[in-house]
């Protein structure tokens, strides 16, 4: 694959190591592409489903999918934004599925015909979606506003502004292990303000 000159820096970082993952089988690229998006892909599966253990099953999935896929991406975009339409798609079908009481279900090697490139795209909602995923997302809002200021702002920084750990370090001036701690705390509480709250993201 050639790299696209229009990709940014994180595109240009996550474009090498989807080079080293398929051209070395460096597991270690696939373990930093992991690390970098699991938490924002995480969160926003937790926007759209409301529920904690949906969410960490539909994270897992969609690098599954991506990576066992790999070959199918294309510098055009970003990998994130190819991440996160394979997750949405993966999310809405699921959702979808288990409204209709029917069990969402994987088929371990029926993804090798799944044409990714076609089906990326392909994630317009239609007006109730889009009201609803608006919805959720002004509710999710005001839930993090009821955190503590210092763990909201680590939280919007980290998932509405997709800062990176770096980042976090530098902009809160706090070492990486504090930070990471921190973090964790704050999505502590804001799972617990979402289970006793009436309010629905």
């Amino acid at each position: 694959m050639e790299i696209n000159s229009q990709l940014t820096e994180k595109g240009q970082r996550d474009f090498e190591l989807i080079n080293r993952a398929l051209n070395n089988k460096d597991q270690q690229a696939y373990a930093d592409l992991l690390g970098y998006y699991r938490d924002s892909l995480y969160f926003m599966m937790l926007k759209m489903t409301q529920n904690p253990h949906d969410a960490d099953d539909l994270t897992i999935e969609a690098f599954g999918k991506a990576f066992k896929n790999l070959k199918q991406y294309t510098p055009k975009y970003a990998f994130s934004t190819w991440l996160f339409k394979i997750a949405t798609n993966n999310c809405i079908d699921f959702m979808r599925k288990k409204s209709k009481g029917i069990q969402a279900i994987n088929p371990v090697g029926d993804e090798s015909n799944i044409d990714f490139v076609q089906m990326v795209p392909d994630t317009k909602l239609d007006p109730e979606e889009v009201f609803i995923k608006e919805q959720k997302i002004a509710t999710m809002q005001k839930v993090v506003h009821r955190l503590k200021p210092h763990y909201k702002k680590l939280i919007e920084l980290r998932y509405f502004k997709e800062y990176t750990y770096d980042e976090l370090v530098n902009e809160l001036d706090l070492p990486l292990g504090t930070v990471k701690a921190q973090l964790f705390r704050a999505r502590e509480f804001l799972y617990n303000i979402l289970q006793d709250s009436r309010e629905r993201i």
